[in-house]
């Protein structure tokens, strides 16, 4: 799954992850722009959606990106957040 959190309007470099990815074989799941941590964790149990990957070039990736961690894993699905 890729998605961008927050207000940030930019998402070419998202669709070609997501484009780059999809050429690769894989399933990919693209949440679109403005999401919020909790819309992220519940579509990514929705889906069943083994990695999520965040998109953020605002610079509010420290605020934004602990968030949608905390909701997957309080959602008991077993996946490890790592941050930078």
């Amino acid at each position: 799954m890729i998605a961008k959190p927050g207000l940030d309007g930019h998402d070419r470099g998202a669709k070609v992850i997501a484009r780059a990815l999809r050429d690769a074989g894989m399933e990919v799941i693209y949440t679109g722009l403005r999401q919020t941590p909790e819309q992220i964790a519940s579509a990514a149990l929705q889906e069943d959606a083994d990695v999520i990957g965040l998109s953020i070039l605002s610079g509010a990736h420290n605020h934004i990106a602990p968030r949608p961690g905390s909701c997957s894993s309080s959602a008991k699905r077993g996946w490890t957040t790592c941050s930078w």
